[in-house]
């Protein structure tokens, strides 16, 4: 049998959870980073069956797996790793990687064989992968919402919304109702499938198809106003194409509303030949598109109102407000820059954490235009996935720098320049760990009105796997200003070509009186567009932010 007093104090220092299970299913041994895991304390544990550490869901059948294992040696779950939920002593559950192995040695025999299991937290394995999941869905309709500014009216944007859902969220075809304009009823206006795999069933059972209220999957989601899922249309009775579907091989539908305001414009299906679920996380992400793309349809009419719907998905890559921090004041400004963009590629955040720091991060996309909004949203929403209490601010740019290079397609590359701050404020001010990423350094103003740029550059994010970033401490005394900010500060240019640079910005910082974190703000933008009056160079995104402790 297995003896505790023979463990290697490896094994009692490990922070994974290691349990041993003699050959009834027993706790032979369990290592004391249980109780951070699950809870137990481990003296407990001794001799209890393993199915304590299980939900009760994952009991059933355990007893009978065991004893086939013991047996025979072979199980299921042996030799590889499998995320499971595990059971807290609290009683709810905590999802785990689970790796299990033999314990007894080749050729030994079978009924004394032992097993070793190693429970891993998965919590934050899972967090992050939901956050990159997320942050790829609203990257997908980024991009579909600013293809459709290429439509030149809402007839023409409908019909390229389907191919350009599918092609984004990986769905096999589409097919868009939209309100008769006599009846009210739903018709379909168009149906689309990925090249080579045409619905012609779909395609003619939908059409003449004129669906009210609560009929059929359109008729539902018009009714509910909110996404649909039908997971498996060949069973599902509301779905009253079930033949067609059959015919052509399709077995998942979601189907989500285009609204504007209260009015209906009409419910996108989007479809898919194999059977899957459909996270609730999409359904979020379609919920907001559909507002989105409704609030676009509907502004389409009218030329004048296209920069009001930019600038609203522009707030989308903005905190809509800045938070109060203790002891800090805090404010920013931003613009869009170019002429006839929808998005730009600046973002900033400012984030809570746990023990009373702040995250406060600037980033800067490499070019303009929708894939530049993409890529900030997805730089932006993996800092705050990365943003922990424990995560330094180049903890954070490394995770942004991982989801960059993962979900870098073809095309130019698309690098990042940012600026990151972990903030922790105290009675006399504030301490900051800051990382700089090919960004500008940010200027300290002291409270005798002195400035400095501090931090040290490195690469900027998304060109290499394996950049480094270091930190640097910088401190904020009580009457000090520190002023974050993107290149389209420094190089505004006039009209002879001559950019507002550094030093100008320096400059303004130094001159007059001490200044709030709002009139910081107001002071950089006035100047910067002074400096850029009635010049004929386009202007570049501007983003800046200033803490005035």
């Amino acid at each position: 049998m297995f003896d505790p007093r023979t463990a290697p104090a490896l094994l009692e220092a490990l922070p994974d959870t290691v349990v041993v299970a003699d050959r009834d299913g027993r706790i032979a041994y369990v290592n004391p980073a249980v109780h951070t895991l699950l809870g137990h304390r481990p003296e407990e544990l001794i001799g209890e069956s393993l199915t304590v550490l299980m939900p009760e869901r994952l009991r059933r059948g355990h007893g009978t797996g065991f004893a086939r294992y013991a047996a025979t040696g072979r199980g299921e779950l042996v030799g590889a790793t499998t995320q499971l939920p595990a059971l807290h002593v609290a009683g709810h559950e905590v999802p785990v990687d689970l790796t299990i192995s033999r314990l007894a040695a080749e050729g030994a025999a079978v009924d004394g064989a032992l097993v070793v299991a190693v429970l891993r937290d998965a919590s934050t394995t899972i967090l992050l992968e939901r956050q990159f999941q997320v942050s790829r869905y609203l990257a997908a309709i980024q991009r579909v919402t600013a293809a459709l500014t290429e439509a030149p009216d809402a007839d023409a944007a409908f019909q390229q919304l389907l191919p350009t859902l599918c092609n984004e969220l990986d769905w096999d075809a589409a097919t868009i109702w939209r309100p008769h304009e006599v009846t009210g009823r739903l018709t379909c206006a168009d149906i689309w499938a990925a090249p080579g795999g045409e619905v012609p069933n779909l395609r003619a059972r939908a059409r003449g198809l004129s669906l009210g209220r609560g009929e059929g999957l359109p008729g539902v989601t018009w009714q509910e106003r909110r996404p649909v899922v039908f997971e498996d249309l060949w069973s599902e009775p509301r779905f009253l194409r079930r033949d067609g579907a059959h015919a052509d091989g399709v077995r998942t539908g979601v189907a989500f509303p285009v609204l504007y305001g209260d009015t209906l414009l009409g419910v996108c299906e989007l479809f898919s030949r194999q059977a899957r679920p459909v996270p609730d996380d999409l359904l979020d992400v379609l919920a907001t598109a559909g507002r989105q793309i409704g609030q676009f349809l509907s502004r389409l009419r009218a030329e004048s109102q296209i920069r009001s719907l930019a600038e609203t998905l522009q707030r989308s890559l903005l905190p809509p407000s800045l938070p109060a921090i203790p002891g800090v004041g805090i404010a920013a400004r931003y613009r869009a820059g170019g002429r006839g963009l929808l998005v730009g590629g600046d973002t900033y955040d400012v984030l809570p954490l746990p023990g009373g720091s702040w995250m406060v991060l600037m980033a800067d996309v490499c070019g303009k235009g929708a894939e530049a909004a993409a890529t900030a949203a997805l730089a932006r929403h993996t800092a705050r996935a990365a943003a922990t209490a424990d995560s330094g601010p180049a903890d954070v740019l490394r995770a942004v720098n991982a989801a960059l290079i993962r979900e870098a397609g073809p095309g130019p590359l698309r690098f990042v320049t940012a600026c990151c701050l972990v903030l922790r404020p105290h009675s006399s001010g504030a301490s900051a760990r800051l990382t700089v990423a090919g960004h500008p350094r940010p200027v300290l103003r002291s409270s005798t009105g002195e400035c400095t740029e501090v931090g040290e550059v490195g690469r900027p994010l998304g060109m290499a796997v394996d950049s480094d970033f270091g930190e640097v401490a910088v401190e904020l005394s009580a009457g000090s200003t520190l002023v974050l900010y993107t290149d389209g500060v420094t190089e505004a240019r006039d009209d002879s070509g001559v950019q507002f640079e550094e030093s100008g910005l320096v400059r303004l910082l130094e001159s007059g009186p001490p200044r709030s974190a709002e009139e910081t703000v107001e002071a950089v933008q006035a100047a910067v567009d002074r400096h850029r009056q009635d010049s004929r160079h386009e202007r570049d995104d501007l983003a800046v932010l200033a803490l005035r402790c």
